[in-house]
């Protein structure tokens, strides 16, 4: 008998009836993976520091879907923020089967061009603190840390109860953490290079625990979101002009269908750990890594 059956969209990609939690779920790419998840049919929990935008999106993108949004205010860069969500989740949840490690921070630009060592100085030196470098690696490399190992047990639950799924962790890292260039980002985009090294290390070493949780990154280059358009309308969404990426092999910035391919790939597919995936619209071709 053929099994032709195990090759239907709903198979491959089937998240129906998953539990998720998607940190950085208010906007921009934590917006667009909470939908993608959610409209088939899991019920993701969205956490982020601003409780009124996470009703919004709840609010907007929340009815007439398969699965559920839920709103859960929090703070995932600290050790005592990451327990409060734990217990909020283990308080309604028997198992966690997708962790989205979304929630990121980036500085403003640095100059770079310079025709002098004092000048190059001058633009990298003066205007930088300690805070702020300490402050991104906080939320970008030490909260998705954090949050995967608090979740473990309930990560592996969903691996014990679902036959033919292994509870699942998805980092969202970016193409600023393998390119060569700084692109003004000297802070953000180190911490994304520790994010990405942070998601091979994660991978192995649970790996080697015995435990089945795999661990996956998403690397997107450029999206619209509040970091990049520094705004998002009334339903939480945010607007890049094709015209913005012109330059790009692919004529424009991702969308949110992008986004969402990627992420149901990379939550379904039960061979895939250890990966980052890079979702750029062919950037990382033209600058090199």
């Amino acid at each position: 008998m053929s099994n032709n059956a195990d090759f239907k969209l709903e198979q491959v990609f089937n998240v129906k009836d998953k539990v998720a939690l998607v940190t950085g779920g208010g906007s921009g790419i934590g917006l667009m993976i909470t939908q993608a998840l959610a409209v088939n049919g899991a019920k993701v929990y969205i956490v982020g520091r601003t409780e009124d935008k996470l009703e919004r999106v709840a609010e907007a993108h929340g009815k007439d879907i398969a699965g559920q949004i839920i709103p859960i205010q929090g703070d995932v860069s600290t050790k005592q923020g990451v327990q409060n969500i734990l217990k909020e989740i283990e308080s309604r949840e028997k198992c966690l089967c997708i962790l989205v490690n979304n929630a990121g921070i980036a500085p403003g630009k640095t100059e770079t061009k310079a025709d002098s060592a004092e000048e190059l100085r001058k633009h990298l030196l003066e205007p930088t603190s300690e805070d702020e470098w300490t402050s991104v690696y906080q939320t970008n490399v030490v909260g998705p840390f954090l949050m995967t190992t608090a979740f473990l047990p309930l990560l592996q639950k969903s691996t014990e109860m679902q036959q033919g799924w292994s509870g699942t962790v998805i980092n969202i890292t970016s193409i600023s953490g393998l390119i060569r260039i700084s692109q003004g980002h000297f802070s953000y985009n180190a911490s994304k290079g520790a994010a990405v090294q942070l998601n091979k290390m994660l991978s192995a070493e649970i790996a080697k625990s015995g435990l089945k949780i795999r661990v996956n990154s998403i690397a997107p280059g450029v999206f619209p979101s509040e970091m990049t358009t520094q705004e998002s309308d009334e339903n939480q969404k945010s607007q890049m002009p094709k015209e913005q990426k012109e330059g790009l092999p692919s004529q424009r910035p991702g969308n949110d269908r992008d986004m969402a391919a990627a992420v149901l790939f990379v939550a379904s597919c039960q061979y895939l750990n250890g990966q980052t995936v890079t979702v750029d619209g062919g950037y990382t071709i033209q600058v090199g890594t």
